[in-house]
């Protein structure tokens, strides 16, 4: 079910039962659209994830790892100065609409108590997140400034009133006596037409809950009694997350009627919402952030390609050079047969058995000038090659490196971008910003830790590889990488490791790459005191020998089971 008003009632249901009474203890924004919230309440710390993501807008505890950004957004400092240490006071759906108040007792500048609630609306584009102060409701702040000329509806700017979305004159179904309205439906309206009527007059049906709950009402006996058993259970919850035969996902508060190949059941929506989002929302998160970097690629590699042709058309030029000599000569031999204003001439090839030979010439030119013209084209062709093939090395080069960039975007979490950002910046791909100047740190490595309970490393960009493979890790470490195919260092911090754990190894650095939808792909290893680098070689690039080599296959599950979690 996409997430619609119902889905939003059973959210507020679970996160009332699991944080409300908790404190906040701190308040993070990993993302440009989204904060997190960390409540601890009975000794438990919940990281509640209130998400205003055009796309993928929710409210959920999330235990996916995120990564702060090194300089903290004002909405957060903002949020930070009124909720840290506030306790959660309560927490309300309005009506049955896809919007959550988070109400709280905080401080304000002169230390005193006042009523204030975080209000997130999730409608798609339109999504926000406000904090409104409770005896006015003033908007203290909100996640997206939206100037007047772009909603003429309200005003969503910080000191302007808090009004709600328009409202759309639906029923709330679970105010007392609202399913009443089904009776007319079930009588009079065609069954084919139950799930429309439901939505057009019911508030936060999204068109799969309708579709169930017109099949459920369409049973054997009490028709209304099934309507209210239905809706009951948004209060009675069974997250499950749903797989169609096409691989396809979808979820629901609990078990209900839909068609699908297999389902999995969780022990809270959280859980279940973390399964689902973790790699489309992660995805979207890093094309958000990489979008700059992309076009920068891009432009990159079509340059060298391009390049790369003129090159090899030099190339094949050159390999004409010597009939350029040749005409040369047999022009500096005869030149009484050739006459100024003459286009073309004749002459017996002495290399090819006297063969005629047609020869262009400039018609400005006698014989002599016309071999001599011959000459310097054939000397200038022959100093090129040395020149050509030096560049084509060079072109080559930076071809497979962006390829390798494009590699690591794929598979990059919203920690790497940054760190793939400062590389490109440091090598001039990127023009460098007052902010960028600053020296930033490299992000960590992914952790992971094999079936036998052993450390392994995955660098997921050029920085964090240079650094885990030939600064960080032991020389007597076990490196590894996939054969002459762009992707991750892999280290595994031990000198014997055992040989699942070194399968294991094999399978991440694979999966990590851009072979990660191939079968049976080799991938190199040995100790990592044999890595050499090149003086004035890229970031991340390495050369070695002795290496010995396995053959695996990716596999998705096994990244997630071995992953350790922050």
């Amino acid at each position: 079910m996409p997430l619609d008003g119902l889905f939003t009632h059973a959210l507020v249901h679970e996160l009332n039962e699991l944080i409300v009474g908790g404190r906040i203890t701190k308040v993070h924004q990993p993302y440009p659209n989204e904060i997190v919230l960390v409540v601890r309440n009975n000794s438990v710390n919940y990281p509640v994830l209130l998400s205003a993501h055009p796309t993928y807008a929710r409210a959920q505890i999330t235990h996916i790892p995120y990564e702060n950004p090194q300089t903290a957004p004002n909405f957060v400092m903002f949020l930070r100065r009124y909720l840290e240490g506030a306790k959660l006071q309560k927490i309300e759906q309005v009506e049955n609409d896809r919007i959550i108040n988070f109400y709280v007792n905080a401080r304000n500048e002169l230390g005193d108590i006042q009523q204030i609630h975080l209000t997130l609306e999730m409608m798609g584009r339109h999504s926000n997140l406000f904090l409104v102060r409770e005896d006015d409701s003033r908007i203290l702040e909100l996640i997206k400034h939206v100037p007047a000329d772009q909603n003429r509806v309200r005003s969503l700017m910080p000191g302007a009133t808090y009004v709600l979305p328009p409202a759309q004159n639906l029923k709330d179904p679970f105010i007392p006596g609202a399913l009443e309205a089904l009776a007319p439906m079930i009588l009079d309206t065609p069954v084919d037409d139950w799930a429309k009527f439901i939505q057009s007059t019911y508030q936060g049906f999204g068109r799969d809950s309708a579709l169930v709950l017109a099949q459920t009402i369409n049973q054997a006996g009490d028709h209304l009694a099934h309507a209210k058993n239905w809706l009951a259970r948004f209060n009675d919850l069974k997250p499950t997350l749903f797989t169609a035969e096409k691989g396809a996902l979808s979820y629901a508060a609990f078990d209900w009627l839909q068609d699908y190949a297999t389902s999995e059941h969780f022990q809270t929506l959280g859980d279940m919402l973390d399964a689902y989002y973790i790699g489309k929302a992660e995805r979207e998160r890093v094309n958000q952030q990489a979008g700059s970097l992309v076009r920068v690629v891009k432009n990159e590699l079509k340059k060298n390609n391009t390049k790369r042709k003129k090159l090899l058309a030099t190339l094949n030029d050159a390999k004409n050079a010597n009939d350029l000599k040749v005409m040369g000569d047999l022009l500096i031999t005869y030149p009484h047969l050739v006459q100024k204003g003459m286009t073309t001439v004749d002459i017996e090839n002495y290399y090819d058995n006297n063969q005629l030979l047609t020869i262009t010439l400039d018609p400005k030119l006698n014989g002599l000038k016309n071999a001599e013209r011959y000459f310097t084209k054939y000397r200038k062709l022959r100093t090129a090659v040395a020149y050509v093939n030096e560049q084509m090395t060079l072109t080559d080069a930076e071809i497979d490196y962006f390829n390798n960039i494009v590699a690591q975007l794929d598979v990059a979490s919203p920690k790497d971008v940054e760190d793939i950002r400062l590389e490109l910046t440091n090598g001039g791909y990127i023009r460098a910003s007052k902010k960028s100047k600053q020296k930033p740190k490299v992000s960590k490595p992914d952790k992971f830790e094999s079936s036998d309970g052993t450390l392994i490393e995955v660098g997921k960009n050029n920085l964090q590889n240079e650094r885990l493979s030939l600064k960080q890790a032991d020389r007597r470490d076990i490196w590894l990488h996939v054969q002459k195919i762009p992707g991750s260092h892999v280290i595994i911090h031990s000198a014997n490791p055992s040989d699942e754990t070194l399968v294991e190894a094999a399978k991440l650095a694979a999966y990590f790459s851009k072979a990660r939808d191939s079968a049976n792909i080799p991938v190199d290893y040995l100790p990592a005191g044999k890595l050499r680098k090149p003086n004035g070689s890229k970031p991340g690039f390495v050369i070695f020998e002795g290496h010995q080599t396995l053959y695996v296959t990716p596999d998705a599950n096994l990244v997630s089971q071995l992953k350790i979690k922050k």
